[in-house]
């Protein structure tokens, strides 16, 4: 049988949450055990079977958890990859309710994510060759990406009827479909002009993407994994040594804000977060900024 759901979930980890290798490797070693214990610790997967779990199959597998006597490490890591795995259903509109939607999460400490300075976006804006085919596009995907926070999800899905450049805006369809204004600065939307009226406007574009912003060389809609690609590769071109993807821009983007002083609520709108928790890792973010710079400058510390 084919895998769908492990593959998507996994490619999901990877490009639109930008976690680690290992920590995506330790979510599908949870999520292929929970497969295995629903099958009956059968070898094959019934990702039919993963994909209906209910909440009481769910339960019964964290109390043979417990009493297997698994480290309550492990088994919070475990409540962890299942809650991220059925939401990432649920966002992918795969299934309709949530069966971890009743367990709680478990109170482990959150890292923070990885950032760019300023010169180091800089860089890769740099790195880029405006003299290729697709250069002004990718340099406009950066500018947009860093410019507007948004989630490389939403980055793809973005249209030209989200655009209103006169009010200094673009709508975005986030997280359960919610929508939300975010403004555009107008270094982004002179790269978005430069491509669209120049690569853009040669395109041949396929029908039913006529509204869609970004496209390849086809005229479809581009994916994640193209945005990942694109991302590392002028990374690498810029020789930036850090692990980056497409979210580091909007890691970058927020961190940027709260450190030259901008609202936490401001910032969580803009995100489109739904808790501002979410939000407030950033300012633990600044107030290491704010540590470093003292230690850096100030006589006595």
């Amino acid at each position: 049988m084919k895998m769908l759901y492990i593959p998507l979930f996994q490619s999901y980890l990877r490009l639109e949450k930008s976690l680690s290798p290992k920590t995506v490797e330790a979510y599908l070693s949870d999520v292929t055990k929970f497969a295995h214990f629903l099958a009956q610790n059968d070898e094959t997967i019934d990702e039919e079977a993963l994909k209906n779990a209910s909440l009481q199959h769910i339960q019964n597998y964290l109390q043979q958890l417990f009493e297997e006597k698994v480290k309550a490490s492990s088994q919070a890591r475990a409540v962890s990859s299942l809650k991220a795995f059925y939401n990432f259903l649920q966002y992918e509109k795969m299934i309709e309710q949530n069966p971890t939607e009743l367990i709680e999460a478990p109170k482990i400490g959150r890292t923070l994510p990885d950032i760019l300075s300023v010169s180091e976006i800089e860089s890769i804006l740099t790195a880029i060759d405006l003299s290729s085919a697709e250069g002004h596009r990718n340099k406009a995907i950066i500018e947009v990406l860093y410019g507007c926070g948004l989630r490389v999800s939403e980055l793809i899905n973005l249209k030209l009827s989200q655009l209103f450049f006169d009010e200094n805006f673009i709508r975005i369809i986030g997280k359960g479909d919610k929508e939300r204004l975010v403004p555009i600065g107008e270094t982004a939307q002179k790269a978005v002009g430069h491509y669209i009226d120049g690569y853009r406007l040669k395109l041949k574009i396929k029908k039913g993407m006529e509204d869609i912003l970004f496209l390849n060389r086809r005229g479809a809609k581009l994916t994640r994994e193209m945005i990942f690609m694109m991302v590392k590769e002028l990374a690498q071109i810029a020789g930036i040594q850090k692990s980056i993807s497409p979210h580091t821009f909007r890691h970058s983007f927020a961190t940027h804000l709260i450190e030259g002083g901008a609202d936490l609520r401001a910032v969580q709108e803009m995100l489109g977060h739904a808790s501002i928790t979410t939000t407030e890792i950033y300012t633990h973010l600044d107030t290491d900024y704010i540590r470093s710079t003292i230690a850096q400058f100030h006589p006595r510390y």
